[in-house]
This record gives C-alpha cells, sequence and structure tokens, in this order.
C-alpha cells in the first residue's frame, strides 16, 4: 500500500457470509466511510465477476444480529462500486 493513502479496515470478526436469491454466497462486513460514518461492504464469494458492493448505514446494525433477509435486502439497494 503508497503512503499517504488511508485504507478502511474491517473489525475483526465482524463478517457475515449469507445466500442471495439466486444462492450465491456474499461476505457483509462492516467498515467505516472516510466521513466517519458506518458502511456494510458486500462481497461476492461464489463469483467473483460480481462487483463488490457498499451501502451507508442509518443508524445502528450489528451484523451478528442480522438477519438473511435483512443482509439480502441491504445488498439489493446497495450500488455497485467500480473504479473512479
Amino acid at each position: 500500500m503508497p503512503r499517504g493513502k488511508a485504507q478502511a479496515r474491517r473489525s475483526s470478526g465482524s463478517e457475515r457470509i449469507f445466500e442471495d436469491g439466486t444462492r450465491r454466497l456474499w461476505s457483509a462486513g462492516r467498515t467505516a466511510t472516510p466521513r466517519g460514518s458506518d458502511a456494510i461492504v458486500f462481497t461476492c464469494l461464489s463469483d467473483s465477476r460480481e462487483a463488490v458492493r457498499a451501502v451507508v448505514l442509518e443508524g445502528e446494525l450489528p451484523l451478528t444480529e442480522a438477519g438473511a433477509e435483512q443482509l439480502r435486502s441491504l445488498l439489493e439497494v446497495a450500488p455497485r462500486l467500480g473504479r473512479l
């Protein structure tokens, strides 16, 4: 990693694995945005061609307590991340 660039870090143990509606496996992990708010980053584990997605959280959502349906709903509204 080049010096001078900050990289968001995920807390250890704060990731959840779940299936979407088409049975692909996704990882959901909490991270901090550059502005200090919380976000969830979704990474598809079963299909690396799927773009990473992220959504900023409004309110508190402990991933350990989030149900699969709740994570699927957030995944559906999370925009795909791409190169700038």
